[in-house]
């Protein structure tokens, strides 16, 4: 009983070391090394403009399976920062993608990681950017909402209240519904002269009409000569992989397009 007495603080301090310490990194690289993600971080140093660094990058992980809810966290989770290179879903394809764009080296993906997926960089559920606006929201932001600048007087202004379901219920738990306008290119004003003021490496969503959500779907711009693809992590049932589609095609049949671009 005396001994029980003696360590029973050291034990409370312990366990609160333990509980209250944030939890370890989950980490699948797949089929890379650091010494390649060396490489590929490097070549993309070299090209001139933030697009071709995301072209770039992206086009490393063409192929790459389909993986859904692959994060780690919930109102009563906690939150673990998860780099998974060997499956994406289309939003962590773009974070993914934007975090090498930013790292120095393999040892500062992990950091640039947390700043693009979480708010201030700071590993929880309630700061992690579930919506494709979050990109461009708050002072700590690398990318800029190009949307009405696309789209050349076409483009609509609509309130939403994210998160916010039409029967009053939430699309995700433990989330403040947030009132935000969303910019988005009807798909019908999308012409010519809209697709050409595009730029290769643009971050794209596809709008929803939804209520509490801004877009359906992500993905990013990709150029061949006359063409303007979209790459993004698919979830169509025969594809399940990271791949190149005609852009004008896939919007057929969706409200519209949003467009964000790295500054």
């Amino acid at each position: 009983m005396i001994l029980f007495k003696i360590l029973k603080p050291t034990f409370l301090i312990f366990f609160l070391m333990i509980t209250l310490a944030p939890a370890a990194d989950r980490v699948n690289l797949g089929r890379w090394s650091d010494a390649e993600l060396a490489r590929i971080i490097t070549a993309g140093h070299r090209l001139e403009s933030p697009g071709e660094q995301i072209v770039a990058l992206s086009s490393h992980f063409l192929a790459t399976p389909y993986v859904a809810n692959s994060l780690v966290g919930g109102p009563r989770t906690a939150e673990r920062l998860v780099i998974n290179l060997a499956g994406f879903d289309c939003f962590t394809f773009l974070d993914t993608v934007e975090a090498l764009r930013r790292a120095s080296g393999p040892a500062d993906f992990p950091v640039q990681l947390r700043q693009v997926r979480y708010r201030v960089g700071k590993v929880a559920y309630k700061n992690r950017r579930h919506f494709f606006s979050d990109w461009v929201a708050g002072a700590d932001t690398e990318i800029v909402d190009v949307t009405a600048t696309v789209g050349q007087g076409r483009s609509r202004v609509v309130t939403k209240q994210l998160n916010l379901k039409d029967d009053g219920g939430r699309w995700l738990p433990g989330i403040s519904v947030r009132r935000r306008e969303i910019v988005y290119i009807p798909t019908s004003g999308i012409d010519g002269n809209v697709l050409s003021a595009l730029r290769a490496g643009d971050y794209v969503g596809i709008y929803s009409d939804k209520a509490g959500l801004d877009v359906s779907h992500t993905g990013l711009l990709v150029k061949e000569g006359e063409r303007f693809l979209l790459r993004h992590a698919s979830s169509r049932d025969g594809v399940r992989r990271v791949v190149d589609v005609d852009l004008p095609a896939y919007l057929q049949g969706k409200p519209g397009l949003v467009v964000y671009r790295a500054r």
